[in-house]
């Protein structure tokens, strides 16, 4: 059973409270942008992840991870800067 486009944007949101408190401790922070065709998220990196080398690494294995482990229909999570 897959998901409602709400339910998905309440899951991707509980994903991101659990990665924040990382990005928070090294002076960063992680906002949802839109949910396209319930199956790409985008998002923005702030604060001291913008220019983080390992942000591109970080977005793509952590954020990922998490998001879809709420919603496994998600199929990339990209970054917005």
């Amino acid at each position: 059973m897959s998901m409602t486009s709400e339910e998905i944007k309440t899951n991707v949101e509980k994903a991101l409270d659990e990665i924040r408190p990382f990005l928070q401790s090294d002076g960063g922070d992680i906002s949802l942008i839109s949910i396209d065709n319930d199956s790409s998220v985008k998002v923005k990196l702030e604060g001291n992840c913008i220019g983080c080398s390992v942000n591109q690494m970080t977005l793509k294995s952590g954020v990922e991870m998490t998001i879809k482990k709420y919603v496994p229909q998600i199929e990339e999570v990209i970054n917005v800067s």
